[in-house]
């Protein structure tokens, strides 16, 4: 078995302090994630609902569970009661679903808005366009809060591609930035890329195969 916690502690140790690590673990058994916590990381990410709770409901209660793959509206209401923060926000309608279900919750759910940045018609993702749409709507909503967005590159060996997409990503961060005054989240980089994701301004990365192995499908 890999050696989780020396691996997510060399991984940390490279990280700049304002670097935040959303530890993947989707599809990982529950003893690996707990071997993570051990070493003391608290913030883990998953994309699938089903998931994710049923890890929530025998794991530490003082975990961070992120959202971080696709979410389809009507799984929403099952992991209200306790997502920390929802990545990929692609749509007007989630963001609303999100909401409501929020407000069922009592809680106030951050997000980020997911920008479609690669060359990739697979890729989910808002336009600019939809983006701000979506953060002007987003001020009625009083049960969600935007933190900042959420890009991920095109898969590709090109790493020219790669740093202009991110760069696109964080020119529209600092923009919004200025007139949202929660933005604190830029969330870009995977294991295949989050070095050139920190260089370009990331604050926040998605690596699971760097410190639980590869996965097993």
């Amino acid at each position: 078995m890999m050696n989780i916690k020396e691996n997510l502690l060399y991984l940390l140790d490279q990280l700049p302090k304002e670097v935040k690590l959303v530890a993947v673990s989707k599809t990982k058994p529950n003893e690996a994630i707990f071997e993570a916590y051990k070493a003391g990381h608290r913030i883990f990410g998953e994309n699938k609902v089903q998931e994710m709770i049923s890890k929530y409901e025998v794991l530490p209660k003082d975990i961070q569970w992120h959202m971080i793959g696709h979410v389809q509206s009507n799984k929403v209401k099952y992991m209200a009661p306790f997502v920390t923060l929802i990545h990929g926000v692609d749509s007007l309608k989630l963001l609303k679903e999100i909401n409501k279900q929020a407000l069922k919750n009592n809680r106030v759910i951050d997000c980020l808005l997911q920008l479609n940045i690669a060359n990739e018609s697979t890729k989910f993702g808002l336009s600019k366009i939809e983006c701000i749409e979506a953060l002007i709507a987003a001020e009625s909503l009083e049960n969600v809060t935007i933190k900042g967005l959420m890009g991920m590159a095109t898969f590709t060996d090109d790493n020219c591609q790669i740093e202009q997409e991110f760069n696109g990503l964080k020119e529209l961060y600092d923009e919004l930035a200025k007139q949202y005054s929660e933005f604190e989240v830029l969330s870009m980089g995977m294991s295949g890329d989050y070095e050139i994701a920190i260089t370009k301004g990331s604050n926040m990365i998605r690596v699971g195969s760097k410190i639980f192995g590869e996965r097993n499908y």
